[in-house]
């Protein structure tokens, strides 16, 4: 046994890592719904969720502060509306983890996202105009931070919200690293004492660390050689597998 798990289970949770890693680098998000899906295929739910919540951490504060501290700080106060309604959701909805059945939670997030994501690479680009913004900031905000509390996915709503924006792509992987890393902090503080992440799970949840910043450290280069175009498209392609992936469990189980 590794940290309690078999060893060829342990063996399998590096490799999602390795590879949640590598997509989080190239696109700068997707790592906590690789890690939540590939995990749970064959750990317990609870244990695939604690698994998630360090490497989700640690690397988003990578991507968060990879320009510095100053364009981070940017970020926080060009987005703060958004940060306080994800951070705030996930704190109040975390709690209901244990109890909440999550099956609805997933079809409620997975099927606008895939609407809205297929239609964006079928040439329908949505871009909202500047009176909507605040209500589409503070409702996918919110979305975002009550799925997140419950899953610990709260990336397909905020990564909607800024392609409906436009936002270019340095500043677009930037905000996602600010945001996440936010609720990162909410997710290890609220799970920390839901006892989801405990004395049995923390080690397991340190472990996958290693994979998933180096896997982040080769998506890195990928990113750096991606132009806007190309970028926004990759972009668009993980969110809709991450989508289908939600429907199809929240169909199937």
């Amino acid at each position: 046994m590794i940290l309690g798990i078999e060893p060829h289970l342990f063996a399998a949770a590096v490799a999602v890592a390795l590879c949640a890693g590598f997509v989080k680098g190239a696109v700068g998000f997707a790592l906590p719904m690789i890690l939540i899906s590939g995990l749970s295929s064959f750990l317990p739910a609870e244990t695939a969720l604690a698994g998630l919540i360090l490497a989700t951490l640690l690397t988003n504060v990578a991507q968060a502060f990879r320009q510095g501290a100053a364009a981070a700080w940017g970020s926080i106060v060009k987005y703060r509306v958004l940060i306080l309604c994800v951070v705030a959701a996930i704190a109040l909805s975390a709690p209901l983890v244990t109890i909440l059945p999550d099956r609805a939670m997933y079809l409620i997030l997975g099927v606008p996202i895939a609407l809205f994501t297929v239609s964006q690479l079928m040439g329908r680009q949505l871009i909202l105009p500047v009176r909507h913004r605040l209500r589409a900031e503070v409702g996918l905000g919110l979305l975002s931070g009550v799925f997140g509390g419950i899953s610990g996915v709260w990336g397909p709503p905020v990564i909607a919200y800024l392609l409906s924006v436009n936002t270019e792509k340095v500043e677009m992987v930037r905000v996602q690293g600010v945001v996440f890393l936010l609720g990162a902090v909410m997710l290890l503080v609220a799970h920390l004492g839901s006892g989801v992440l405990n004395a049995a799970t923390l080690p397991f949840s340190a472990a996958l660390v290693v994979p998933a910043a180096l896997g982040m450290w080769l998506g890195f280069r990928v990113q750096d050689r991606l132009d806007a175009g190309r970028f926004r498209k990759a972009t668009l392609v993980v969110l809709t597998v991450a989508a289908a992936n939600l429907v199809r469990k929240g169909l199937m189980g």
